[in-house]
């Protein structure tokens, strides 16, 4: 029996203190999250990011969280619904942080008698803060278990004509009839993480334009992905390149990939771009960075620096395009 897991990047299991405090410490010391010398990440994270962010990060996600818990979570398993009726296959869904943990929806899978478990991170676009760590973990976990089954991954899927498609489909529905620019607003990741999954170690971010000279690291960049997913899409939306834009989000320090999301924020009203649209291709189901970060904070700067209209476009989330997509796409690599 064929089966599907489900891994989205994770949520704290409520909203006491105590569990944001441990959802962070387990996200911030992944080493493909904080990449730094084991001793000054573990000094950072808990005696500086985690007692000065766990409060305003409670605030933050007590103005998303719903009466059945976690966005993330809720929205996981409504894809995952979807998609075992689409497939046939048993779904099983987990977060690489906290709850509900890869062992167990593994264990799950095996004591139902699957016997091949197709393993989706569920990001478009690699990165070593997402999809690397993902799979490693998955992996880690696999050969600590018991039983006998056959593992296997979907690749990055930011470039596939379904998921491109589908992506389009949801923006047009949400675009306003009259809207000034559409901004692809990426979570953000340090330039190093760019360099370090390079595995020539000679074309990212060090050859002139980078991302548009073919080149096998392709395969492995998360910029060169992300911005080839953003102008198939406004080629099949067919909107003019001066109407739309790239930026990254949820930076934290210096060295990330700009240009960053709130400075875009600031300056587009001053171009005279008062109606304005934001996507976030980069995560496939509502959370935190899209429904607290952009749809709350990101509009309340906009429309507080002159901005007038504001549309958050959401997540693919269940979005039956996408549900169509993802399960033939699941189903070619079962094959």
């Amino acid at each position: 029996m064929k089966a599907i897991l489900l891994v989205n990047l994770g949520s704290p299991k409520d909203l006491n203190l105590s569990s944001i405090k441990e959802y962070l410490i387990e996200f911030l010391t992944d080493d493909n999250v904080v990449d730094l010398p084991k001793i000054i990440q573990k000094i950072l994270v808990k005696n500086i990011i985690v007692p000065f962010r766990s409060k305003k990060t409670q605030e933050a996600y007590s103005s998303i969280w719903k009466k059945d818990g976690s966005p993330l979570i809720i929205n996981t398993n409504s894809l995952a619904k979807k998609l075992s009726e689409k497939t046939n296959y048993s779904v099983e869904i987990a977060m690489r942080y906290q709850y509900p943990t890869i062992n167990e929806a593994i264990e799950k899978l095996i004591n139902k008698g699957c016997k091949e478990i197709i393993a989706v991170p569920l990001y478009p676009h690699y990165a070593q803060s997402t999809i690397l760590t993902t799979e490693n973990k998955i992996k880690e976990i696999s050969t600590s278990l018991e039983g006998d089954f056959k593992l296997s991954f979907i690749k990055p899927f930011y470039n596939q004509e379904g998921y491109i498609n589908s992506l389009a489909s949801l923006i047009k529905e949400s675009l306003p009839s009259e809207f000034d620019h559409l901004l692809f607003s990426y979570h953000g990741i340090p330039e190093r993480h760019v360099r370090n999954t390079d595995p020539s170690k000679k074309h990212c971010l060090k050859v002139r334009d980078c991302c548009n000279i073919k080149a096998d690291a392709h395969q492995f960049c998360y910029r060169h992905q992300v911005l080839e997913t953003t102008k198939l899409c406004a080629e099949r939306l067919n909107i003019e390149k001066e109407k739309w834009s790239v930026s990254f989000q949820s930076r934290i320090g210096p060295g990330w990939l700009k240009p960053f999301t709130d400075k875009i924020l600031d300056e587009l009203p001053k171009k005279n771009i008062k109606k304005l649209a934001v996507v976030c291709p980069a995560f496939v189901a509502d959370n935190l960075e899209t429904l607290e970060e952009i749809n709350i904070r990101a509009r309340e700067q906009f429309l507080e620096n002159g901005g007038i209209e504001f549309t958050y476009i959401p997540c693919l989330n269940d979005n039956d395009n996408w549900v169509e997509f993802l399960g033939n796409y699941i189903i070619q690599v079962g094959e």
